[in-house]
């Protein structure tokens, strides 16, 4: 038994030395890190340098781009209502400068006097200054008072306020009502408030003849469902009650129809005809 554990357990002189040399290996692969940290040592940066030499290159600004202005702009007679971009581009002003002034438009904003260009906040005084004898605008307020019922989206921004937005909401609001009977239907226009209905009030007039009338009795479904004023219930039940009951004879044989108030009924009579 022993005689055959030995056997087992021996080695070859050239097994004991390919041992030596692996074993030897392994140690200079482990002390390698440790060599190298002795014999060369790290490079101290010097910050001090470092930020001296950061305080020479331009400053990084990720908007420098749209705060880019033409080096050498072109100065011309204007009219900064609805001005296209390019032409303020040639003017001198960057694109971040022009992006406040057409957000100023679309929110209806319009100028009467050339100071009114000085109160836009991306316009700097030095900008102001070179571009004011060049400004040339109409005269403060709408020339004429304006008829409402046959205006057309030139004519309304002339209104104070009321930019290229507004004034396709009109358009197409007294379009769907077929005219205005009163002017206060204006605030019934989206983002029309009591603020811009003030602004204009003065300005503006209608001609009630001008109202484009439906005949109650020959109405479709459509041409009822078409007012802002009647919900798709009240416009149906409108049809099925004169498919019941016959023609209409005045708007009072429309109050014995239940979903219909009195409020909705004085809101589309001038609408409606009945003969």
């Amino acid at each position: 038994m022993k005689s055959s554990l030995k056997n087992y357990l021996s080695i070859t002189k050239k097994e004991w030395n390919g041992l030596v040399v692996l074993v030897t290996l392994v140690v200079l692969v482990l002390l390698t890190p440790y060599a190298y940290r002795l014999f060369h040592k790290d490079k101290i940066i010097n910050f001090n340098n470092f930020n001296a030499d950061a305080t020479q290159l331009p400053a990084e600004d990720s908007s420098n781009a749209a705060n880019t202005k033409v080096l050498h702009p072109t100065l011309f007679a204007f009219n900064p209502n609805h001005l296209p971009a390019e032409q303020w581009l040639k003017l001198g002003l960057s694109q971040k400068q022009i992006d406040v002034l057409k957000h100023y438009e679309d929110k209806g904003g319009r100028f009467y006097k050339k100071s009114d260009v000085q109160k836009i906040y991306s316009i700097t005084l030095d900008d102001y200054k070179r571009l004011e004898p060049y400004i040339q605008l109409p005269a403060d307020g709408p020339a004429s008072i304006i008829d409402i019922n046959h205006a057309d989206s030139a004519s309304l921004v002339t209104l104070k306020g009321i930019g290229p937005a507004y004034a396709m909401r009109i358009i197409r609001y007294r379009d769907k009502l077929g005219g205005f009977y009163s002017k206060e239907q204006l605030k019934e226009v989206f983002g029309i408030d009591e603020e811009h209905y003030l602004l204009i009030k003065d300005a503006i007039k209608l001609n009630p003849s001008a109202i484009h009338k439906v005949n109650i009795n020959k109405a479709t479904f459509d041409d009822l469902r078409r007012y802002p004023y009647l919900s798709y219930k009240q416009a149906n039940a409108i049809i099925q009650y004169r498919s019941e009951h016959g023609d209409y004879d005045n708007l009072d044989d429309m109050k014995d129809i239940a979903i219909l108030d009195e409020a909705t009924l004085n809101k589309v009579k001038p609408y409606w005809l009945f003969k």
